[in-house]
């Protein structure tokens, strides 16, 4: 019962707060397997990257693990992460993880256009978890977030907490999420109008099924977004599957309807919104690949390695 409640009060409130933001990179997936299965990702617990989806979800982490990834964006743009956690006996697990984006170099110019040099931006997320159990196999888990940005030499800075809960059921192998993600504030705005941060809350669930080597995940995203429809606030969804081919090798897939939508020029979408990964397991690493189309505009490439020591 204790659990039917706490997840009816979060997400039944949670909606009524919304913003509009700055600070855009949080909402990158920048690990490829997260972005395989389209970001769908706020009720795993088997990856330290959970740390960047649902706080939650590293309290079913094991061991000491700690995970890179790199995202190759569009032009000269890129992104990276590193994410760790550890457990302490007796007070819970722990996490850190940074994220980082670097938008290249820019030529800097006055009204006129006379050309003054070039400039350079770049952004990064700083981020400490920690998670335990609220009960048998119910975890709730949270963030603490501090956020700089710098553009053309001007800086922004930002604090804000990620929020979640992550209920699983082993023995059917279910697992179901909730979280809050970057509410917060900007501490010291870029001159002098404050901006929002990208508040997202999510909810979600994965399922592996007992006679076939493949998991479901499932994920509403932006659930506070104002919406003139109660049911509309579910229209966000993104969905993916992971297959495990053997013992050292998984395919991945995801569609992200919204990105979808988003990235249609006329009646034509492309693969817009369609991802695919790999990964597989090499000695005691995991190396994996994904690829995410935004239909004609281009696609992200990401790799990443993990281990578990």
């Amino acid at each position: 019962m204790k659990k039917i409640l706490v997840f009816a009060c979060i997400f039944f409130i949670s909606p009524l707060v919304f913003a509009q933001a700055t600070y855009d990179f949080l909402k990158l997936d920048i690990s490829p397997r997260a972005a395989a299965v389209a970001g769908s990702f706020v009720a795993d617990g088997d990856d330290p990257n959970v740390i960047f989806y649902n706080p939650a979800g590293i309290g079913l982490l094991s061991g000491t693990p700690v995970s890179f990834s790199f995202l190759k964006y569009l032009m000269d743009i890129n992104s990276a992460s590193l994410s760790y956690s550890k457990e302490f006996a007796g007070i819970g697990r722990f996490a850190a993880g940074i994220q980082y984006i670097n938008y290249g170099t820019f030529t800097r110019a006055d009204e006129s256009g006379t050309e003054l040099g070039d400039f350079s931006a770049g952004e990064m997320a700083f981020l400490i978890g920690y998670s335990n159990e609220l009960e048998k196999n119910f975890y709730y888990g949270a963030n603490v977030k501090f956020i700089y940005s710098s553009i053309a030499g001007v800086t922004s800075t930002a604090a804000a907490l990620d929020l979640g809960l992550h209920y699983a059921i082993p023995d059917v192998r279910w697992n179901f999420g909730l979280s809050i993600l970057n509410f917060g504030t900007q501490i010291k705005s870029y001159y002098s109008i404050k901006e929002d941060l990208p508040l997202d809350i999510r909810v979600g669930f994965s399922k592996e099924l007992e006679r076939l080597p493949f998991r479901f995940f499932l994920s509403f995203n932006h659930l506070n977004d104002t919406q003139n429809k109660f049911l509309e606030h579910f229209q966000q969804i993104t969905v993916g599957g992971e297959f495990r081919l053997g013992q050292s090798m998984k395919l991945r897939l995801g569609y992200d309807n919204e990105k979808r939508k988003e990235l249609k020029i006329g009646t034509i979408a492309g693969l817009a919104g369609i991802s695919v990964g790999l990964g597989f397991k090499v000695s005691t690493y995991n190396v994996d690949y994904s690829f995410s189309s935004l239909g004609s505009i281009g696609a992200l490439h990401r790799f990443g390695i993990s281990t578990n020591f």
